[in-house]
């Protein structure tokens, strides 16, 4: 006996892309520490620094964006508040600087881009859907491009680089996945 079809249409992220992390990250689990210190010191080290400024900047564009659909939803807070924190967490790791503790991280005032100006997340506030259900659709389409330009990332960045890029980028897959499967 056939099994039956699911009737409901998929829109969240296929197990392909889920897994399509996967690979990149055994890829460079294989490398050594030492990779990074024999490798020339002329070219890599900047292509390094410039992979971490860019993930660094996307990781806070994605703050704001997240602050933006509440700022729009308020009903939608207690949802993105952990991702959104994750996403701040990526950014502080991406810039090198420490995390605060785990007390301060999780208040509302510490949540709010303190380093970015006030107009760029009042503009993005205005390009938010006014639907929740769409709002969480940019947001998941706007992750999961980051995530794609941090898979891609993972060739050239150096081995301890490397293994940041791919944790990143298996989180901000799961959030993927939790802006639109969980939700249902």
């Amino acid at each position: 006996m056939p099994f039956p079809s699911s009737l409901r249409a998929r829109s969240g992220p296929r197990r392909r892309s889920l897994l399509a992390v996967a690979p990149a990250a055994l890829l460079v689990a294989g490398c050594s520490a030492d990779s990074e210190n024999s490798a020339s010191g002329g070219s890599r080290p900047s292509a390094a620094d410039r992979v971490r400024a860019r993930a660094a900047r996307d990781s806070r564009a994605l703050a704001e964006r997240y602050d933006a659909v509440v700022a729009a939803h308020p009903a939608l807070a207690e949802r993105l508040r952990p991702l959104r924190a994750e996403v701040a967490r990526h950014e502080r790791a991406f810039a090198g600087t420490p995390s605060p503790s785990p007390s301060v991280s999780a208040s509302p005032s510490v949540s709010a881009s303190p380093s970015g100006p006030a107009a760029p997340s009042a503009s993005a506030s205005a390009a938010v859907p006014a639907k929740e259900k769409d709002a969480l659709a940019e947001l998941a389409a706007a992750e999961r491009e980051i995530v794609d330009r941090r898979t891609e990332a993972l060739l050239t960045a150096p081995g301890e680089l490397a293994r940041l890029l791919a944790s990143v980028a298996a989180a901000g897959a799961a959030h993927v996945y939790l802006l639109t499967e969980a939700g249902r």
